[in-house]
């Protein structure tokens, strides 16, 4: 789901070929999905057209709290393919229909790659709305600089799995801090011959790639067995980075860019990757037979939507949350981004292909992923002494520089 930085290409141990053009055909088959991997800065305003229907209101019998009236206007920061305003593409707009019906126009509109320009920019400007990832929100919530949600304002929050609506990564003292907006998880794909496990993944030959994310220390955690993968003790982490350095070489490429994973799968440069069930439903829509181990735990991560503590339109900030978690609104993103929507009702249309992938509605298959949180010296509030996400940075840096 979004994961480290978005849209740059960086890869160790050589680059892969360029993408097959069997695969070419099967990225255009598939429309506009991959803007997971081309989060690249974009600041421009939005567009005022196209029509976007919102989800209609459920009739209830007694009455509902209510948003008071708008102030006319929002500021908004986000990683880009969050927020379509038709730039891009006309079919992906839904901001100009989200100013239209609210009556709150998108002033500022900020779009960045990373979590770390995501931080870096929230704390130079102020903003009444952001999409944040786990590494991020821990801190923002821990910072005091985001606030509680009332989520009896967004509709869209209570047509969620309890699953997402309880994610530790944006919940803090039975408080609810993010509404979630889309979600993804991590495989390991192989082709013929390659290893057919996590612990494989890192440990056999060949040419493998990894996410370039700290929070992939998590993904060797759970080979190792460990049930809490995003809260290490020393020791723990220890094993994990001995786990992930065990073959890194000049055969293991790193990835920001999930279409390096796609071309090299295309171009049989690669044996094995940690890569999504999306890439893999893309390689084999290209006629490549690419396999994915099934069975056991994956890491995953969630991004949600958060209002600033220092929000000068919260009002606006409670329509741009709810309309973002409408079921309309989130087949669009879905379909646009290759990511698995927040509300399964948007399991239709366009982003059909996308909630198949990710076998959205599928309660069994949504327990068996380990939604990133950010790692903390308090082991998440719980007894004990884990490491903090700063130290996971430093040794992942060691580990891929």
């Amino acid at each position: 789901m979004p994961s480290g930085e978005r849209g740059e290409r960086v890869m160790r141990g050589g680059r892969v070929a360029a993408l097959a053009g069997a695969c070419c055909l099967a990225l255009a088959a598939c429309g506009t999905a991959t803007a997971q991997t081309s989060h690249t800065a974009d600041t421009s305003p939005p567009a005022a057209s196209a029509r976007i229907a919102s989800k209609a209101a459920t009739p209830t019998p007694t009455p509902t709290p209510s948003i008071g009236e708008g102030e006319g206007q929002i500021t908004v920061l986000g990683y880009r393919g969050y927020v379509e305003y038709g730039g891009t593409d006309s079919r992906a707009n839904w901001v100009a229909a989200f100013e239209r019906e609210s009556g709150c126009r998108v002033t500022t509109l900020d779009q960045v790659r990373t979590p770390a320009e995501l931080a870096q920019r929230y704390a130079e400007k102020s903003y009444d709305v952001v999409s944040a990832s786990p590494e991020l929100a821990g801190l923002l919530i821990g910072q005091g600089k985001v606030r509680q949600i009332d989520t009896a304002l967004v509709p869209g929050f209570h047509e969620m799995p309890k699953r997402l609506r309880s994610l530790p990564a944006y919940t803090r003292d039975g408080k609810t801090y993010g509404v979630p907006f889309l979600w993804s998880a991590d495989q390991v794909l192989y082709d013929e011959g390659g290893p057919k496990d996590w612990r494989g993944l890192f440990t056999a030959g060949g040419a493998t790639a990894l996410r370039d994310d700290p929070l992939t220390i998590a993904a060797a955690a759970l080979a190792l067995g460990v049930q809490d993968p995003y809260q290490l003790t020393r020791e723990q982490l220890d094993r994990a980075v001995a786990l992930l350095a065990e073959r890194d070489g000049d055969e293991r490429s790193y990835f920001l860019d999930s279409l390096d994973v796609i071309e090299g799968f295309a171009t049989g440069d690669l044996a094995a990757a940690q890569a999504t069930p999306y890439d893999l439903q893309l390689l084999r829509a290209a006629g490549r037979q690419v396999r994915a181990v099934t069975g056991g735990r994956m890491p995953g991560r969630a991004d949600a939507w958060m209002i600033s503590a220092e929000a000068a339109h919260p009002n606006c900030a409670y329509r741009w949350l709810a309309w973002m978690s409408s079921t309309d609104v989130q087949r669009q993103a879905a379909a646009w981004t290759g990511l698995a929507p927040a509300d399964p009702d948007a399991c239709n249309g366009r982003a059909g292909r996308v909630c198949a992938a990710f076998h959205v509605g599928e309660d069994a298959w949504l327990d068996r992923v380990s939604f990133a949180v950010r790692p903390s010296g308090d082991c998440g509030g719980q007894d004990g002494e884990c490491t903090d996400y700063t130290e996971w940075e430093s040794r992942w840096r060691t580990l891929v520089d």
